[in-house]
């Protein structure tokens, strides 16, 4: 969810420079607790210029290129397929992708030409699994480099397996992870297929899952990893009860959409004493100082102010139960950066207000609050007395609230043709900027948990 140029010090060409960028995006792996524990980077390769349209200064940029082969003519301007493995990986190893992995690891797609190109060797091996593709050709040369980037550390994983075969067969023994595609596999297979892979001693991803129930059956086969978005959806077969947490969250909440005074803020928070710790955390904190330690709750909502914990309570409404760290938690991180990600775009089209922007942020956090309290979305968006344009955008994708949902979903699944297609109404917009407001977004939520600028950490 970024766009990271080519970075060429001896490079004349601008025109050339500018056309090689890469964007990312992310989508959320899952362990068997629910909990994230990686991602995998959808990446958005770079444009390469026309044949000779990079000249000299393609050149240029090879003999400054700390990453080009040994055995090249020097002065030799680079292939059009090594410009754009550099593109993709000098993004991968940039500083707002890593912030955006929130300390996970990640799971990126490797071509041949890349895995042949020596700037992977740049990609930390404890912070990538590569995944290799069950059409890709196979010979005794790849097999060899696979050979040689294990000797490395660097770990494998065969991605979007629907079905045994001869490539599959070739790369099982280098690949200590199984993506298998659980939307197109034959589900009369996947039992006798997940059996022998996990007695190979296999690590199972299940990718494709988007409901409770794929999840469930996953689960029951053994897979270790669940890949989609079946944790952001309502449960259907049965109703998900709100916690006692979650239904004083609300009430905070109907109370803060009004303009309610210290007194009536200090009654509802005394009602919950967790809510309270977190508060009074929040104002001590160092983004907060007021100069002296905050005592009391009165003096902890004054130092806060009613804005930032209306913010804070609603990012917590989607925080798990148990004890885990705010960035392992996938409901709440992707709350958080949808929000982020439609207050920052919003930001960026013109005429906007305050009022706007944050309008932005309550259809980001509450697009899927359904998933939270289960019952129609209406219902729950009318509880929280949403404005009509919210609820029109959350509901009906209507108006620019509407279109930036629409677009931060489709960032969510890499779709980056439907991305640039939205961007035509939302210019000034491109695709390049949503994938990197993406990225700013992902880290933002990965690290509100330490900051005054986002929550603290659930320690119920």
């Amino acid at each position: 969810m970024t766009t990271i140029a080519i970075e060429n010090p001896g490079q004349t060409d601008a025109t050339a420079d500018a056309q090689l960028n890469a964007s990312f995006a992310r989508q959320p792996i899952l362990n068997r607790d629910g909990m994230l524990c990686g991602y995998e980077i959808k990446v958005r390769a770079p444009a390469l210029p026309a044949a000779g349209e990079a000249g000299a200064g393609a050149a240029a940029a090879h003999a400054d290129d700390s990453t080009a082969d040994a055995d090249a003519l020097p002065g030799r301007a680079p292939e059009p397929a090594q410009l754009l493995v550099r593109a993709i990986v000098r993004g991968l190893i940039h500083n707002n992708v890593r912030s955006a992995l929130t300390g996970h690891p990640a799971y990126v797609d490797v071509s041949p030409e890349m895995l042949f190109d020596d700037s992977i060797l740049r990609l930390p091996a404890e912070r990538f699994m590569l995944e290799l593709s069950p059409s890709m050709e196979v010979d005794d040369a790849l097999i060899a480099r696979i050979v040689e980037l294990h000797g490395r550390r660097y770990r494998f994983a065969l991605d979007e397996v629907t079905q045994p075969n001869e490539t599959f067969a070739r790369l099982l023994p280098y690949a200590e992870v199984v993506k298998i595609d659980f939307m197109h596999a034959s589900r009369a297979l996947l039992p006798k297929l997940t059996s022998v892979l996990k007695s190979a001693g296999k690590l199972l991803v299940a990718l494709g899952i988007e409901t409770q129930d794929d999840f469930e059956t996953a689960h029951e086969l053994g897979f270790d990893r669940f890949q989609g978005y079946f944790f952001a959806r309502p449960q259907t077969s049965m109703t998900r009860r709100v916690s006692a947490p979650r239904h004083a969250l609300l009430n905070l909440l109907q109370l803060l959409a009004g303009e309610p005074t210290v007194a009536q803020l200090e009654a509802e928070l005394k009602l919950n004493p967790v809510l309270v710790m977190h508060l009074m955390k929040l104002a001590n904190s160092s983004g907060l100082a007021v100069g002296y330690k905050v005592s009391t709750l009165r003096e902890a909502i004054n130092a806060t102010g009613t804005n930032r914990i209306a913010r804070w309570t609603q990012l917590l409404l989607y925080a798990d139960g148990r004890k885990v760290a705010l960035e392992d938690d996938p409901l709440l991180q992707l709350a958080a950066t949808r929000a982020r990600f439609m207050e920052l775009a919003i930001e960026r089209l013109p005429e906007v207000g305050r009022d706007e922007v944050d309008a932005a942020f309550l259809t980001g956090v509450f697009s899927f609050v359904d998933a939270v309290f289960g019952g129609p979305l209406e219902s729950t968006l009318n509880v929280l007395t949403l404005s009509r344009p919210i609820q029109a955008g959350i509901l009906h994708r209507q108006g620019v609230l509407g279109l930036l949902l629409t677009v931060v979903e489709a960032l969510e699944r890499g779709a980056w043709d439907e991305i640039d297609s939205l961007c035509v109404r939302l210019q000034p917009l491109t695709v390049e900027e949503v994938a990197e407001l993406g990225l700013a977004a992902a880290a933002w939520a990965g690290v509100a948990d330490r900051s005054a600028e986002g929550l603290e950490r659930i320690e119920d």
